[in-house]
């Protein structure tokens, strides 16, 4: 019998979690002298300290002896170093404090928790559930039992290190927070739960394999919203069947066959019992199933355009916006980009996409201007990949439409980044000629994160550069980063293009691209990718206002 989630937290209710806990999260920021810390303060003995302070202000209020401890954990390492220390606060037993440095150096970030829990218990202190060793010897548990079936399932969070950079270390540990408290509240207490790795989630259980695999996707696989952001999570699944008694694995072994379970069968598989080879289970059907829904995806119009503002810096006029793909899916609810293109470029079906999305923004543009006159000025970017760059007959479709939808030269933008480009640098030169001459404005995308040659870029007809979001996000803790812009900046004033900084979370950031010489800004700070209907909500709060709305900071 299929079994369903009984219930789904959400990040709010981790949040409240932590502040019930013995818990608390801290991210220390030395550049600002700012430690932030989040959970159980007043359990901890850290009230004093509230939710920021000082290395001053936790220095007095640690005993004597341990203040040792805490100047090592503030000290600046390199990223990726593992920092602990132990020590105790005025009147309270000793805390543990646990984390990792960030981005180059700037940050860290981690856990604190009496230091009893971390000496007597196996459970993880972020998600509460088994940490790997925990897991671990429950599973040995299970595995000495003669003659019982179990099924252990991995589940490993897709490009969660991604996330952590865009969202930062603090709101990616809520976001494994909350898919730990979802998890929990998706199997029986009989079942094994565990994290067993920074981003790997582990079930072990009686349950067919079929049904639980299905059931810890359907759980996990849910939109979140973490600190104003919608998260989707994805994951590679995998499971290892197994019978216990005399003769089973051992349970690193058994955890070991499904996480290459996972990984070899695309991300969902079941390992048999005696065997490495993974076999397609129920998340390869599900597979299988997911590229039948992508194939008809674009005729029933499930896919669709959402359009992301981009903003005149200098005035705060809107003056465009970039199309963004997403999948309305019938079962599984709106789904991100990173859900479905991968997956699309291997079914051979990006070209079809690129003129569906290019065909239905031109066409919304279109509306627009016709709607507000006043904004005539306004353009509409969609992204062109390499297959679509050497697509026959792109030349001729892009010619036609602007003719269609009546557009002006340049006001369809098509981006193309520098990778797609330096492939064949040569051939790009007259396919991208061709494009400028049949209406389309051309902007070379994430630029500097490439290696593009600058005889080459002297040679083709862009129009705009647009600064990766990396080097516009990290520019208040990396010099080299704001080098970066400036330089960007400066080329393009030379070679007469316009720069558009990505990555905008405030206006904060606004106002230092706008110093360093950038065009236009893009980001969250003014909005997240909009539905079209969004968007015109949004566009005619801009054109009643005068400028576009801007978060004050993030």
């Amino acid at each position: 019998m299929a079994m369903t989630p009984a219930r789904v937290w959400d990040a709010a209710a981790v949040l409240e979690a932590l502040g019930g806990s013995e818990v608390a999260l801290w991210l220390w920021e030395p550049g600002d002298d700012r430690l932030r810390l989040t959970g159980a303060l007043g359990v901890l003995g850290l009230s004093a300290l509230g939710a920021e302070c000082s290395s001053a202000e936790i220095m007095a209020l640690a005993l004597p002896e341990d203040r040792h401890g805490v100047d090592d954990l503030l000290t600046p390492r390199d990223p990726g170093t593992k920092v602990a220390a132990q020590f105790r606060a005025r009147g309270s037993a000793a805390c543990v404090w646990r984390g990792e440095w960030l981005e180059e150096g700037v940050r860290a970030a981690g856990v604190v928790a009496p230091a009893a829990r971390f000496a007597e218990t196996p459970y993880d202190a972020l998600t509460g559930i088994l940490d790997r060793r925990g897991f671990l010897a429950r599973a040995a548990e299970r595995l000495a039992v003669a003659g019982t079936d179990d099924v252990l399932i991995v589940a490993n969070v897709n490009r969660f290190r991604r996330l952590n950079e865009a969202l930062g270390h603090e709101r990616g540990d809520l976001v494994l927070a909350a898919l730990s408290a979802r998890l929990s509240a998706a199997f029986p207490p009989e079942a094994a739960m565990g994290r067993v790795g920074d981003d790997e989630f582990a079930v072990m259980t009686t349950a067919d394999e079929t049904a639980s695999m299905a059931l810890l996707r359907a759980a996990l696989e849910q939109p979140l919203r973490v600190a104003g952001f919608d998260i989707f999570p994805t994951l590679s699944i995998g499971a290892a069947r197994v019978r216990g008694g005399r003769g089973a694995p051992s349970a690193s072994e058994l955890l070991n066959r499904a996480v290459e379970a996972a990984r070899t069968s695309g991300g969902g598989g079941v390992a048999e019992p005696r065997a490495r080879t993974a076999s397609i289970g129920a998340l390869g059907m599900s597979r299988l199933e997911l590229e039948s829904d992508l194939h008809g995806a674009i005729e029933r119009g499930e896919i669709e355009p959402f359009f992301q503002p981009v903003v005149r810096l200098a005035t705060g006029e809107l003056s465009g916006f970039e199309a963004l793909a997403r999948w309305r899916h019938r079962r599984r609810g709106l789904l991100g980009p990173e859900s479905f293109l991968g997956l699309m470029g291997e079914l051979g079906l990006m070209p079809t996409l690129g003129a569906h999305l290019m065909r239905a923004a031109a066409l919304q543009l279109a509306s627009w201007r016709n709607t507000h006159p006043a904004m005539a000025g306004l353009t509409v970017s969609v992204n062109v990949s390499t297959v679509e760059i050497d697509r026959a007959g792109l030349i001729d479709e892009v010619e036609a439409l602007v003719r269609h939808c009546g557009l002006p030269a340049g006001a369809l933008k098509l981006e193309i980044t520098e990778s797609d480009i330096m492939h064949n640098p040569d051939a790009a030169a007259g396919i991208l000629h061709a494009l400028r001459a049949a209406g389309a404005g051309l902007a070379l995308d994430d630029f500097g994160t490439g290696f593009s040659s600058l005889s080459y870029l002297t040679r083709l007809p862009f129009d705009t550069l647009k600064i990766d979001r990396y080097f516009v996000r990290t520019m208040a803790a990396n010099e080299g980063s704001t080098k970066i812009v400036r330089s960007v900046v400066d080329l393009g004033r030379a070679l007469s293009l316009e720069v558009v900084a990505e990555g905008v979370e405030n206006a904060v950031m606004a106002a230092r691209v706008m110093e360093l010489g950038c065009d236009y800004g893009q980001g969250f700070g003014y909005a997240p990718a909009l539905s079209a209907a969004e968007a015109e909500v949004y566009l005619n709060e801009s054109y009643a206002d005068g400028v576009a709305p801007l978060k004050a900071t993030s």
